[in-house]
């Protein structure tokens, strides 16, 4: 299968040192990825040097032709003095019209924020306005950083619960870096173990099992795991029809993200 991104024998540096080395690594149409580690074992760089924020030392990072990439980076500062709305931070750098922005909005799970000023939204809603901003370019392929951090443990397992709907519905493929290691051992499809190298890589339980990951992260299993368990479960007797099968297609849903066609913009 053709690889949204490729990255080959990739190599980055920072100065004098060697950050990543001896990259591998590809991400397919639809897959849910999420790169693991410890703190500097290199996660953000390799993120950055995918979409081309950072320079490879050698070898080389491959994207497929005309891929649309959805980011939401990692930390975004808002200076609280800034004047700046939720519906105009959704037109930045391109202008979307009312209906596609409020769409995104309540597929994101924060419908009628948009004359809330930025600044001013808890943690949690925040990331979701990030989210539905990364939406409304209708990637191929979702990259996340970190897109937790500040969360409590229901947040994270909710939001977390919502990539997997995302990624149901529209086909993108997700890639994600996170340090919540048992949340992403329920919501992956392929996790890649990285330590300046990437160490370990496969399918949930494999790499689980591995003694690369268990040296870098141990044994425990916390309670994000089984909380996130709880949320899907539930949620999915609810909603029949969203089975949770890595292997099997995903069929493409109707696309609410996608719906109404902007005929005009109101920023």
């Amino acid at each position: 299968m053709n690889s949204l991104i490729k990255a080959e024998n990739l190599s980055v540096r920072h100065g004098d040192t060697v950050v990543l080395s001896g990259v591998d690594f590809a991400i397919r149409k639809g897959e849910i990825v999420t790169v693991v580690g410890p703190n500097g074992s290199g996660k953000s760089t390799l993120i950055r040097a995918l979409i081309g924020l950072e320079a490879a030392a050698t070898g080389r990072v491959t994207r497929s032709p005309g891929l649309a990439i959805g980011y939401v980076p990692q930390k975004l500062h808002i200076d609280a003095g800034l004047p700046l709305t939720v519906r105009r931070f959704l037109s930045l750098p391109r202008r979307v019209c009312d209906a596609a922005a409020e769409a995104a909005l309540t597929r994101t799970g924060v419908p009628g924020l948009g004359t809330r000023p930025l600044a001013r939204l808890s943690g949690g809603q925040f990331q979701r306005v990030l989210l539905a901003r990364a939406l409304l370019t209708r990637p191929d392929i979702l990259i996340l950083d970190e897109p937790t951090q500040g969360l409590d443990q229901p947040g994270t397992a909710a939001f977390y619960h919502l990539i997997e709907e995302v990624r149901a519905e529209t086909g993108a493929a997700v890639l994600m870096v996170s340090h919540d290691l048992h949340v992403v051992m329920a919501a992956s499809d392929r996790v890649v173990c990285l330590n300046g190298h990437i160490c370990c890589e496969g399918a949930p339980k494999v790499v689980s099992a591995a003694p690369e990951y268990r040296a870098l992260f141990g044994l425990g299993t916390g309670g994000a795991f089984a909380l996130y368990r709880h949320m899907h479960d539930h949620d999915h007797e609810a909603d029949e029809g969203h089975g949770h099968d890595p292997s099997a297609p995903h069929a493409a849903h109707p696309h609410p993200l996608h719906g109404p066609n902007c005929t005009h913009d109101h920023v």
